[in-house]
């Protein structure tokens, strides 16, 4: 695993322990943790989301995969 070092203001570093304390995580680095896995959760359910909207737009591209991705390539 690799170590991250990165400035944060005090409100958040307060915020932090305040999980830590009431038992939400175990570790700090574990807050941080969850924190990106769920932002990295939302980000994909967004882009659905998108990629949903645009087929209902009719922004979708159909046909067969193989031949899609040799048009882009």
């Amino acid at each position: 695993m690799i170590t991250l070092s990165i400035p944060v203001s005090s409100d958040i570093v307060n915020f932090i322990n305040s999980l830590v304390k009431r038992g939400d995580a175990s570790t700090k680095a574990e807050v941080v943790r969850q924190a990106l896995a769920r932002y990295a959760e939302d980000r994909a359910v967004e882009d659905v989301l998108i990629a949903e909207q645009e087929m209902c737009e009719g922004k979708g591209i159909k046909g067969d995969l193989r031949t899609i991705l040799a048009k882009i390539k």
